[in-house]
């Protein structure tokens, strides 16, 4: 009789019993699809990004769907952090203690906000396996451009954030300049990579000739990303030596299984949840009988073994 192979990984000191985790935002803080399946046989969860004060978003209308994907302007509303904690807190530390990792996401507008939510999260936060801090954020000080648009960026915030806290530190990427940022993000000290977040995009109704969203443009996510977060994820495998979390369109085992090819460690289902929320289950089932067909005994030797 033939054994399962293995589906363990560890993504930056993350040990997951298999590589599959659900993306910020688009899996609220786990309790919501509990009652679909159980939601500790994932490898993780990463929740909704928290900063260390409540945040109100962006007014409605905050999403649309577009082809093969949607456009998001939600604004990253969140209770803060210790609302987050209090509320959310005892769920979580019981999806720890059945195995399933807890990932917290800390988002900030400034490198100050940053240093203020992993601060926050660090103290509050036990049960949480590792932080994620944002670096995709408008940067509102520095007239809106992206926190982590640049390398220098990135090793702004990371190098920051980074005293902060002994536990794994990921950095969630902006779909800019991966391989030189993600190098930025390793020297200062991250552990392991998330990418890659959305892609700005606009949709027009064509009636009122206005935005669709409450603001001009929002953050594309969906299949429609998915060729290019896979390419984004081997580029960034060439330039680091830290795992790599893919994220993009992942909606299926196979999609998945691209990521790990391209050099993942580990994959995040992220809109696919919006519209079929036993979606990242059925990966985990999917992705653990890919391995088997490959031959493989251990997922691990799979990871960036894709061949031109």
């Amino acid at each position: 009789m033939v054994s399962a192979p293995s589906m363990a990984v560890s993504l930056g000191g993350i040990e997951m019993r298999n590589p599959v985790c659900t993306a910020s935002g688009t899996y609220g803080y786990g309790f919501q699809f509990d009652g679909f399946y159980d939601v500790a046989r994932l490898g993780a969860v990463t929740c909704k990004g928290v900063a260390a004060e409540p945040w109100p978003g962006n007014p409605a209308p905050r999403v649309c769907e577009v082809s093969s994907g949607i456009i998001n302007s939600v604004g990253l509303d969140n209770p803060g952090a210790e609302a987050f904690c209090r509320d959310y807190g005892g769920y979580l530390a019981g999806l720890a203690d059945r195995g399933c990792r807890v990932i917290v996401q800390a988002v900030g507008h400034s490198v100050d906000e940053c240093r203020a939510a992993v601060e926050a999260l660090d103290a509050l936060a036990p049960w949480a396996a590792g932080i994620e801090v944002n670096v995709s954020c408008p940067n509102l000080a520095r007239g809106g451009r992206l926190l982590g648009g640049t390398p220098d960026d990135v090793s702004e915030v990371v190098s920051s954030v980074r005293p902060l806290t002994s536990r794994p530190l990921l950095v969630k990427m902006a779909p800019v300049d991966v391989a030189e940022c993600g190098r930025a993000a390793e020297a200062a000290g991250a552990d392991a990579l998330s990418l890659v977040n959305t892609f700005s995009a606009m949709s027009i109704d064509v009636r009122t000739r206005r935005s669709r969203l409450c603001m001009p443009t929002g953050g594309l996510s969906g299949p429609a990303i998915h060729p290019i977060a896979v390419r984004m994820v081997w580029e960034a495998a060439q330039a680091v030596s830290i795992p790599i979390n893919g994220i993009g369109g992942v909606a299926s085992a196979e999609d998945a299984a691209e990521m790990i090819l391209a050099g993942a460690t580990s994959v995040s289902v992220g809109t696919a949840n919006l519209y079929d929320p036993c979606c990242a289950s059925r990966v985990v089932d999917g992705l653990a009988a890919w391995v088997a067909e490959q031959g493989a005994s251990d997922v691990n030797e799979l990871i960036g073994a894709f061949e031109c």
